[in-house]
């Protein structure tokens, strides 16, 4: 059942930078910000929604969540790194969420390439979804993350999903938001910088270490040991003395077999 809207507070707009729309609801926050991008808007331009009823994970998965009970926004980013450097982004946005959860609540992990998980159940509690567009003013990128903050058990879709609120802290959105778009500023600089922001990844980075199963199209799988991430931000995989690399464009899940 979902729980009294008056135990979940709109965001407190006056709170919030000019450069940050909040909507009541919206489809899609990053398809709202493309738009944006496409028509010349500047960096840091933010839209969260108060309830976003049909956003896009990774591999077009579909994510919804009852209105004022996430934190679902995007913001445009125009890195002037070399096109190299921008398979990084997807990471450092889940290292990005990794700092600001783990200020909040205890046990939080980061799985390759930026699945926030919390607790020895590894459940996640957020979803991320970057997109290159082109834009007139040079190539941009759209961040999105959606965090699921005062969710019941039955308002999430998976039972492997959590919440802040289930993890026994309320947090204000507000205060997270702009949290995170501070998080996002402080951070953004170590694109530039492969071996700072390598060494921050894979210092947090559960995945690690573990024996997996890496999940690809048609059916396929590879299962070794999870060993480092290379300087494209691909997983390295070891499997029967061979070293294997895959990016998070070419897996459908990565899973870890020896919890």
């Amino acid at each position: 059942m979902t729980r009294n809207l008056d135990a979940r507070p709109p965001l407190d707009r006056d709170l919030l930078a000019e450069s940050v729309t909040v909507v009541a609801q919206a489809p899609s926050t990053n398809s709202l910000v493309t738009e944006q991008a496409r028509a010349g808007a500047p960096a840091g331009t933010t839209i969260v929604a108060e309830w976003q009823t049909a956003g896009r994970g990774r591999l077009d998965r579909a994510w919804a969540v009852p209105d004022r009970a996430a934190l679902t926004f995007s913001v445009l980013l125009r890195p002037e790194v070399p096109a190299e450097r921008w398979p990084w982004l997807p990471l450092l946005a889940g290292l990005v969420v990794h700092e600001a959860l783990s200020e909040l609540i205890d046990g939080v992990g980061l799985k390759w390439p930026n699945d926030v998980l919390v607790g020895e159940q590894q459940r996640k509690i957020c979803g991320i979804l970057v997109e290159r567009v082109e834009t007139p003013q040079g190539p941009a990128a759209v961040l999105g993350i959606g965090i699921n903050v005062h969710q019941s058990a039955d308002e999430l879709p998976v039972a492997t999903a959590t919440s802040i609120h289930l993890e026994g802290v309320e947090a204000d959105r507000t205060r997270l938001l702009n949290r995170l778009l501070s998080l996002v500023d402080e951070h953004l600089p170590l694109l530039a910088d492969g071996e700072a922001l390598w060494a921050a990844y894979t210092e947090r980075c559960v995945t690690l270490g573990r024996e997996v199963r890496v999940e690809l199209p048609a059916d396929k799988q590879l299962l070794g040991l999870a060993t480092g991430v290379d300087e494209h931000g691909r997983l390295e995989v070891t499997a029967d003395g061979v070293r294997h690399v895959v990016g998070a464009g070419d897996v459908i899940h990565v899973r870890a077999t020896n919890l």
